[in-house]
């Protein structure tokens, strides 16, 4: 698979480290930076060019990296066809009590339901053990495409910006 990484300063290192493993399982990696640390770098300049990557169909996936993922996740979600999760970490799940449905695998559902095609990472709260599992799900779950799913991206694909 065809797959774009890029990160700002917080998360240079991490991508780095993400880059090789993504190689190590037989990845084409398309770095669109940072690629040096600088504390003064905009995550814009690096998110942006590889979301745009995704949405044009150069690449088929795009890891992006940031403190939080949030703002990663925000700059690539206004890339037509780019549908960003922003994960940045395990947090605890609710009381049982204050549940009102099944727990949900979000990287798991973020691909099946969602086609999700960027994910963001928070390099502040998720260790490189963790987000190589998290890569690893992502790019190996499969999108359903069950009739509902395709209609709302479909949807989300043709309404102007």
């Amino acid at each position: 698979m065809r797959i774009a990484i890029a990160a700002d300063h917080v998360g240079f290192e991490l991508k780095e480290k993400l880059k090789t493993f993504l190689e190590h399982l037989g990845h084409e990696v398309k770095d669109f930076g940072a690629y040096e640390f600088d504390p003064s770098d905009d995550y814009p300049d690096f998110i942006m060019p590889a979301a745009r990557a995704v949405g044009s169909g150069e690449v088929e996936r795009a890891i992006v990296i940031g403190s939080s993922g949030q703002g990663e996740g925000i700059v690539a979600n206004r890339i037509k066809g780019a549908r960003a999760l922003v994960y940045y970490g395990n947090v605890d799940p609710l009381p049982e009590s204050h549940k009102t449905g099944p727990s949900v695998d979000l990287i798991t559902s973020s691909r099946e339901d969602n086609d999700s095609n960027i994910l963001a990472l928070g390099a502040s709260f998720v260790s490189l053990e963790d987000s190589e599992l998290v890569v690893q799900r992502w790019l190996e779950t499969p999108f359903t495409a069950e009739e509902r799913h395709k209609r709302r991206i479909q949807f989300l694909d043709s309404t102007p910006s």
